[in-house]
């Protein structure tokens, strides 16, 4: 197993293209509407984003609020309000949130509707590009928003390869963008967030060290989730953490995912713990939200 990450990379050849896309196409739009996961509201941003957009109008989607912690939910929105972002939260499994959107980007741009009007162009459409990393569910929302199948959407990363105009209705257009990384993560945890909510391929990573740093960051966040739902007692927590000769996030998520494993009776041949299919359940009851509603990154200060 590896100990640590320090560096992670994944920066596909189109992603610099698309850079360059929205670079040229933002002076096509009124406004940029950036979508992020609600569980990692700001690993889940590209700081590139901020330098892209300039001065234009800005609004931020948490979306995911239905696998995200509610409070820390609020706490963020609060956040990204008081730097002047115009905010909703959505979960676009279940159209939350979706009907706020069209009345806050108007409200977002009510001084360009009005200079629209005394031009006499009262009727002219407002344009808005919707930007945000891959897999954070930019043609999801954008579907549920015009009410109709008019961007692909589907749950991997790198899916959406061109720039779309999806019709929202005859006063709003959306200009639907690949999603777009950044070349290098300076802060290797921001890459091991975006790997545990699956906007990274898992086949990049090292499956065990990245479920056991998960397994690490929710018993620090939640630990009383991570005992509920893999029955650890008192004794089990203190015989993985008993007599370790490392305090690395990776060695201390390791040692409970290995009790994890041993009450789930996940062992092969020989008693020998499985600690291979513990990691992929971990992480599959983490994305499914089995384990409850968690946001990894809270507001601070």
């Amino acid at each position: 197993m590896n100990e640590e990450f320090s560096n992670i990379n994944w920066y596909p050849g189109h992603m610099t293209k698309t850079r360059r896309m929205m670079e040229a196409d933002l002076k096509l739009v009124d406004a940029v509407c950036e979508i992020i996961d609600a569980r990692i509201p700001i690993s889940s941003r590209n700081p590139d984003i901020d330098a892209i957009c300039g001065t234009k109008p800005r609004m931020v989607i948490l979306n995911r609020i239905d696998m995200a912690d509610p409070v820390r939910t609020r706490a963020w929105a609060d956040r990204f309000k008081a730097r002047g972002f115009s905010v909703i939260q959505t979960d676009c499994k279940n159209r939350k949130g979706i009907t706020d959107f069209s009345p806050a980007l108007n409200r977002l741009l009510a001084e360009k509707r009005r200079r629209y009007a005394e031009k006499g162009m009262a009727g002219k459409p407002l344009k808005a590009m919707v930007v945000g990393i891959p897999n954070v569910g930019k043609s999801t929302f954008i579907n549920q928003v015009a009410g109709r199948k008019g961007a692909k959407a589907e749950n991997r990363p790198g899916v959406t390869r061109g720039k779309q105009w999806v019709t929202v209705d005859q006063g709003l257009l959306l200009l639907d963008t690949p999603g777009i990384l950044w070349p290098k993560f300076e802060d290797p945890e921001v890459g091991l967030r975006l790997a545990w909510t699956g906007a990274i391929k898992d086949d990049i990573l090292d499956l065990e060290t990245l479920s056991s740093r998960l397994m690490a960051q929710l018993w620090q966040d939640y630990p009383q989730a991570i005992r509920e739902r893999y029955k650890l007692e008192p004794e089990d927590e203190a015989a993985a953490l008993d007599g370790m000769c490392s305090d690395s996030p990776t060695a201390r998520g390791y040692a409970l995912m290995e009790q994890a494993a041993r009450k789930r009776g996940f062992l092969l041949s020989g008693g020998v713990l499985d600690t291979e299919r513990m990691a992929k359940v971990l992480l599959e009851e983490y994305r499914s939200c089995k384990l409850g509603r968690f946001t990894l990154e809270p507001v601070e200060g």
